[in-house]
C-alpha cells in the first residue's frame, strides 16, 4: 500500500518505529527520513539502539510499534525477502558469505535473487555469458578484479566486506544497509571502502551504522545520532560535531570523539 502522504524526496521513512524486548524499550518512538540517493549515517554511543534500528529496516526483527516506508509503500510486516525485492540490500557485522564457493561464484549466487534470476539455479546463471560479465564487473567495481577464483575463505577480513559489498550490489539495490561494515578492518582497508562507497552510482541510497566516526564524517551527508534508544538528532555532519547534546551523549566528553 502506497502512503499518501510520502515526502517523494524521501526512500526510506520511519514513523514513531519502537522495539520493546519485554519490558525494555531499545527504540522508543524513533522517527527518520532517509532521502534518496543519500550517504546516510547512523551513529552513537554503545547501546544507543543502533544495531536494533538496523535490523528493524532490513527486516530481521520485527517492529513493535510504528511503521516503516520504503519509497511510499509500507514495508513493516515485509519479511527479508520481500524487502529484497524491493531493492533492499544488507551487509551485516558478521559475514553472511559462502566461504567454501569462490568469490566469483558468491556474486552468482547473489545475481540470482533478482527478479527472474532463479531459472535453473548456479550453474544455469554460470552458463550465462552476461551473468559472468556482471559478476566480473562488480568485482572490478569493488576493487577485486584478480581474486574472483580464491574462495571466499580465503579472503582477507577487508577483502570479505569488498566482497559483500558486491554480493549486495549484485541484486540491484536501491536502498544499501550496511552495519558497522569498518569493524575490523585496518585504517588501509577502511580508506579503500570508504572510497569505494562515495563512488557507487546516485541511483543507490546508502544508510550506514558505524562506530568509527573518521568514516562517518568522511563519507555522510547526513549523520542521525541515537541516545538510548531514542532519535537526538539529524544534521550534516558539521551540525552533529559541534552539537553539545551529541557531544554530552557522548559519555560526557567536550568534542565527539574521532
Amino acid at each position: 500500500m502506497t502512503d499518501r502522504t510520502h515526502d517523494h524526496s524521501a526512500l526510506l521513512q520511519l514513523r514513531n518505529v519502537s522495539r520493546h524486548f519485554g519490558s525494555f524499550r531499545a527504540l522508543d518512538e524513533v522517527s527518520l527520513t532517509v532521502r534518496a540517493g543519500a550517504r546516510h549515517a547512523i551513529i552513537g554511543p554503545n547501546g544507543a539502539g543502533k544495531s536494533t534500528l538496523f535490523g528493524l529496516i532490513s527486516g530481521t526483527l520485527p517492529v513493535t510499534a510504528g511503521s516503516i516506508l520504503l519509497d511510499g509503500q509500507d514495508v513493516t510486516r515485509l519479511p527479508v525477502d520481500r524487502r529484497v525485492g524491493l531493492g533492499v540490500a544488507a551487509t551485516f557485522q558478521h559475514s553472511s558469505l559462502f566461504l567454501r564457493e569462490s568469490v566469483l561464484e558468491n556474486v552468482l549466487l547473489a545475481l540470482l535473487r533478482r527478479p527472474g534470476g532463479g531459472l535453473g539455479g548456479l550453474r544455469r546463471v554460470a552458463a550465462r555469458p552476461q551473468a559472468i560479465a556482471q559478476a566480473h564487473a562488480l568485482l572490478d567495481q569493488v576493487g577485486l578484479p584478480t581474486r574472483h577464483e580464491l574462495a571466499a575463505a580465503e579472503l582477507s577480513h577487508g577483502e570479505r566486506r569488498q566482497l559483500e559489498v558486491a554480493v549486495a550490489l549484485a541484486t540491484d539495490p536501491r536502498l544499501l544497509l550496511l552495519d558497522e561494515p569498518a569493524a575490523g578492518m585496518s585504517p588501509a582497508e577502511t580508506a579503500r571502502l570508504t572510497a569505494l562507497l562515495a563512488a557507487l552510482p546516485g541511483e543507490v541510497t546508502v544508510l550506514l551504522v558505524e562506530h568509527d566516526l573518521d568514516m562517518v564524517f568522511e563519507l555522510a551527508d547526513t549523520v542521525t545520532v541515537m541516545h538510548l534508544g531514542r532519535h537526538l538528532m539529524t544534521g550534516a555532519p558539521d551540525e552533529v560535531r559541534a552539537s553539545a547534546a551529541v557531544q554530552s551523549a557522548y559519555l560526557g566528553t567536550t568534542e565527539v570523539p574521532s
